[in-house]
């Protein structure tokens, strides 16, 4: 292949003329023509992970298709759902489960941020031509049952079955709760808590320069601003959370983070009850300790880290009373409710 592209450099650079200097400089045409082997040998790879792409593709459709004809899948009583907001344990809580056998877990798929009623605006769209118009509500409630149930089925088909529970962490996509709880009725949920105003001191020490969310994002353009960003989208999140769960006529459990804190083998152990799920007493305690704080590497600690306080009420050093005033002031009607002065 090289003599090849030699050869044709050399002709080129005799078309050229002298004047070129390349023909009188052999070390260039080798440079050059490694360049171009090194061109076509990049273009050939692509084309063949192209290729297995599309192959691959398709193993996955088959895949789907053989699930959905398969007797054993994922339950829709066995999903269990975790929805509240970002920064509120939900990471904790979901690795404490993964570790209890017969389960797997999800770890967020956002499939609730496809179904934002405040984006879709739903309360407005009434028009029979609007894909989810409330009169065909049954029909497309059902493709959104079949929409999670088969990634699911994909995904984790060792989660199929009587006596297996996936387990799916959506905090990002809580805003969607609502629809998808209305959609998998069967399914359980958690709903987790923690106080907004040290949910919101947490998104702002991650932000800041060198925090573990700043990296390839835009510098924060003020912090203030940035307060009231994170207080809107929590009551969003946690706002359609909150109708789901109070709407859900299932197992569900509401869990704040300060008693996951303050005693994690006993908020687990009611969890578990109250969302009617067996569990081994002894691989609770191994999953508590495994991931308990003090577990967790120094190195992997403090400020600017995704592990940093694990501290309720930390908010009262870290925030403002400006700071503070405007998250209660967002928030008010939920602070009210879940975390009464």
């Amino acid at each position: 292949m090289f003599n090849r592209f030699k050869t044709r450099l050399q002709g080129r650079a005799g078309e050229a003329g002298e004047s070129s200097g390349v023909g009188k400089r052999p070390e260039l045409v080798k440079t050059l023509g490694k360049m171009l082997e090194k061109n076509q040998t990049l273009k050939w790879t692509r084309q063949q992970i192209a290729k297995k792409d599309r192959r691959l593709a398709r193993v996955r459709v088959l895949l789907v298709r053989w699930l959905s004809g398969r007797t054993e899948s994922v339950r829709a009583e066995n999903v269990v759902w975790i929805f509240g907001a970002g920064r509120t344990g939900s990471t904790w809580l979901s690795r404490m489960m993964d570790e209890l056998k017969g389960q797997s877990v999800w770890f967020e798929p956002w499939v609730g941020a496809l179904f934002d009623p405040y984006h879709l605006r739903l309360e407005d769209r009434k028009g029979k031509h609007f894909i989810l118009s409330p009169r065909y509500r049954g029909t497309w409630l059902g493709s959104i049952r079949a929409f999670v149930l088969d990634g699911a089925n994909a995904r984790f088909p060792e989660a199929s079955g009587a006596g297996r529970y996936l387990v799916i962490k959506e905090p990002g996509g809580s805003v969607g709760a609502a629809l998808l709880m209305e959609a998998l009725p069967e399914s359980r949920m958690v709903l987790l808590v923690r106080d907004p105003r040290d949910v919101v001191a947490s998104w702002v020490d991650a932000r800041r320069e060198g925090g573990w969310r700043s990296a390839g994002r835009e510098p924060v353009d003020s912090t203030d601003n940035m307060v009231r960003t994170v207080a809107r989208r929590y009551s969003r999140n946690v706002g359609q959370a909150k109708k789901a769960y109070d709407a859900h006529k299932g197992r569900k459990a509401l869990v704040r983070y300060e008693e996951l804190r303050a005693d994690a083998l006993g908020t687990m152990r009611r969890i578990y009850t109250e969302l009617g799920i067996p569990v081994d007493e002894g691989g609770l305690i191994r999953a508590v300790e495994k991931h308990s704080w003090e577990n967790i590497p120094k190195k992997d600690k403090g400020e600017g880290k995704f592990y940093r306080k694990a501290t309720p009420g930390g908010w009262r050093e870290d925030l403002t009373p400006k700071q503070v005033k405007t998250i209660e002031r967002v928030i008010a009607p939920l602070l009210d409710e879940l975390y009464p002065s």
